[in-house]
């Protein structure tokens, strides 16, 4: 039977990405898995993410990914200098090393693809999906693309999502608060990469859509670098 599985912020914490999927999700060929932006950066590991989710392409899964504002960064790190220094600040530094360049226009261009293909929402009958959040202020929801990247502090219209939930990561929350959310806006950022901060994150969660069951598990790979969200 299909699952739809929305899957948080990875930071490039690849061990514990796939003790998720494949020992605590087992997850399937026919299930569905939407990953919510935020591969990459800090973690010791984000080619191996992104490895990960190559091989799961490969290998038939059904693997959905929407850009995070770190994807955001490296695209714009480009052709502008002030992103590519804020890359740097938030993380990019540890992405690059596991590259061996210092841009990400040398990153391999398979590489360079996937990032470039990530997408800024998926809508779906019953659920948005978006890495940070939606501009209710605008008439068209999926308008501003940076406040699907940026935002934080998100005040859901009940009349423009209907009856769909809208679910977001980007902003790093204890797993106690996050497991205790209900409603309309339900939030998947268990601060993997932050389990040595003490703020009772370090937890990569995944939301089964059909049944709204949060599964999760707790970081296992070894954190060096840690910064700001």
């Amino acid at each position: 039977m299909e699952r739809r599985i929305v899957i948080g912020d990875i930071h490039g914490c690849n061990k514990t990405f796939k003790k998720l999927l494949f020992e605590v999700l087992a997850i399937r060929s026919e299930d569905k898995i939407y990953v919510l932006g935020d591969f990459v950066d800090r973690g010791p590991d984000s080619i191996g993410v992104i490895n990960t989710i190559l091989e799961l392409k490969e290998n038939a899964y059904q693997i959905y990914c929407l850009r995070g504002n770190h994807e955001q960064l490296m695209i714009d790190s480009v052709n502008n200098v002030s992103s590519y220094f804020q890359w740097l600040l938030n993380g990019g530094d540890s992405t690059m090393e596991d590259f061996g360049v210092r841009r990400f226009q040398d990153f391999p261009k398979s590489y360079q693809d996937f990032i470039n293909s990530t997408v800024y929402y998926v809508e779906l009958a019953d659920f948005i999906l978006v890495h940070a959040g939606l501009n209710f202020k605008k008439a068209n929801l999926f308008e501003d693309t940076t406040a699907m990247l940026w935002s934080r502090k998100i005040k859901p219209v009940d009349a423009k999502l209907g009856n769909r939930k809208l679910i977001h990561g980007h902003t790093p929350i204890p797993l106690e608060s996050l497991l205790q959310q209900t409603g309309n806006c339900i939030n998947l950022d268990g601060g993997c990469v932050f389990k040595n901060q003490g703020k009772g994150q370090g937890y990569l969660v995944a939301l089964l859509l059909d049944t709204m069951e949060f599964v999760y598990t707790e970081c296992i790979d070894i954190l060096i670098n840690e910064g700001k969200e």
